[in-house]
């Protein structure tokens, strides 16, 4: 369970509770998002990687292929059972703990990849362990994607049921913008890259409705009751406005700060 008076006005939420959703749903990242880790030479050829808010290790299983070896690590013990469960003889390691407890030996990784769970971490309290572990010249990775509310209408339609239901939910309303690194990484880091670029994810009008109860609005903070009734809405809903298959337009954008 999380609180944070900076999120969703500090409604609890815990991904632990739609972590079966979070399987089957929220591995939804295209190749091209992949591809553009790997044009920046991170995530491959015999690096060592620790992913945090690892989830249900979307990102190590995805990337595992391409030749580095991943640590994962999320606060949510059910998320990484999923994760042991989804990357069973793919050589990951993960552990449950918070971002926060995290404790490697000096120089250990080449990347650290934070992906859809940057905001959440308390950046005083990490940002020197991320630098000590990282090894010298390290990647710290921070990645991002989120639908566009405003440019697509299935999104903006869905965005508007969450607030029916949640209207303390602080993840509405996105647009396309470079990602918030906090000031405290001004000490022993510095911002090598950034871009941020539209893409189109495909869906069912099963798949979208997975997606959307997976998060944080939906099936991590509201009580099950709640849940089935915006899921009954929702369904409903996406039966008038949605062709069986479907895309929704998306931004993806990274951060890549160098261990300095």
């Amino acid at each position: 369970m999380i609180v944070d008076e900076r999120i969703d006005h500090g409604v609890p939420f815990d991904w632990g509770r739609i972590s079966d959703e979070y399987a089957r749903y929220r591995d939804i990242y295209p190749v091209r998002f992949y591809r553009r880790i790997l044009d920046r030479g991170l995530c491959c050829d015999g690096q060592h990687v620790l992913d945090l808010g690892t989830g249900t290790g979307v990102i190590p299983r995805a990337m595992a292929r391409y030749g580095a070896t991943w640590v994962g690590v999320d606060i949510s013990e059910r998320q990484i059972a999923q994760a042991r469960r989804l990357s069973d003889g793919m050589g990951i390691a993960y552990q449950a703990m918070p971002a926060e407890r995290i404790d490697f030996p000096d120089d250990t990784f080449d990347v650290i990849t934070a992906c859809q769970c940057f905001w959440y971490f308390n950046h005083e309290a990490i940002h020197g362990t991320l630098h000590r572990i990282l090894k010298p010249n390290g990647r710290l990775l921070v990645l991002y994607m989120a639908w566009l509310p405003f440019e697509d209408p299935i999104a903006g339609t869905s965005e508007r049921l969450i607030l029916h239901y949640n209207p303390n939910w602080s993840g509405a309303g996105e647009r396309m913008r470079p990602i918030d690194i906090p000031a405290c990484y001004e000490d022993g880091f510095k911002l090598v890259h950034h871009e941020e670029y539209r893409l189109a994810v495909s869906f069912t009008r099963e798949s979208w409705n997975g997606r959307v109860k997976a998060c944080r609005g939906v099936g991590a903070s509201l009580s099950a009751h709640e849940i089935a009734a915006w899921e009954r809405e929702h369904r409903a809903l996406l039966e008038r406005i949605a062709p069986e298959r479907f895309e929704v337009l998306h931004y993806a954008a990274m951060a890549e700060l160098e261990r300095i």
